[in-house]
């Protein structure tokens, strides 16, 4: 099963139709759970995940798996073979969820989003954005553990203007610090006429445990998403078929 958790200004139902992650999932035959922000909860349909300091961030979180698990008595789901996946707002809680309870997800997947432990308020949720903070190391973050953290998959635009691209180096670097992963040779791709994008893999004990997928040209949007939606840009490289790629061989299919 993929979570898929949505980003500011946009729902459910919007997120999976920028992502097209359900034909995915018709086609290669997994389910996938789009929990929604309450609006009461973020009037901008946020993920309050900077929200450490009052606790509203953890309690999110537990939500999160509260849903997982009741769609896990409803469905034949596989609760061992779980990966979280967010954008922006969503990324950065999709890192906290995995950060939190890393025995839960295989694998999780943030595009465009903050490092776990960057944030503790909104003002300071502001200044990670434009990379003007140093995220903590997992250890030493309240409530986070980097023992057995779930293999994870960066995605940034090299042009997003609202999340700095120092954000995803600093996710995929953190990550592989707390995993002892080292980095290897960054390797630049093209698929067709889509952006050009650059690709760091962190390796332990001789399997990849991060990627880092930097996109030349791409704003704060969905890489490859549906054309005519809001924070989508289909001039980039497909993220749902390459974070499908990534998740499936940590569930071994």
């Amino acid at each position: 099963m993929l979570v898929m958790l949505h980003g500011c200004g946009q729902n459910a139902a919007e997120f999976a139709a920028s992502t097209r992650m359900n034909a995915i999932a018709r086609r290669e035959r997994f389910l996938v759970l789009y929990p929604e922000q309450d609006r009461l909860a973020n009037p901008q349909g946020c993920w309050n995940w900077y929200d450490t300091d009052n606790g509203r961030a953890y309690g999110e979180a537990a939500l999160i798996i509260k849903a997982i698990d009741q769609l896990g008595l409803r469905q034949p789901v596989d609760l061992a073979r779980v990966a979280v996946v967010g954008l922006s707002a969503g990324a950065s809680m999709a890192a906290l969820l995995a950060a939190r309870h890393p025995e839960r997800f295989k694998a999780v997947v943030m595009h465009s989003g903050v490092p776990v432990g960057a944030a503790h308020n909104s003002l300071s949720a502001l200044a990670a954005m434009r990379g003007r903070r140093v995220a903590k190391p997992l250890q030493s973050g309240s409530g986070i553990s980097a023992a057995g953290l779930p293999h994870l998959l960066v995605i940034q635009g090299e042009a997003d203007p609202l999340v700095v691209p120092a954000n995803g180096r600093a996710a995929a670097e953190g990550w592989a610090a707390a995993s002892l992963a080292s980095a290897g040779p960054v390797r630049t791709m093209q698929r067709g006429q889509r952006y050009p994008f650059s690709l760091t893999e962190y390796q332990h004990a001789g399997q990849v445990v991060v990627a880092w997928v930097e996109v030349a040209r791409l704003s704060h949007a969905w890489s490859g998403g549906a054309p005519k939606r809001a924070f989508s840009d289909p001039q980039g490289p497909d993220a749902s078929r390459m974070l499908w790629q990534f998740v499936a061989k940590r569930f071994n299919v």
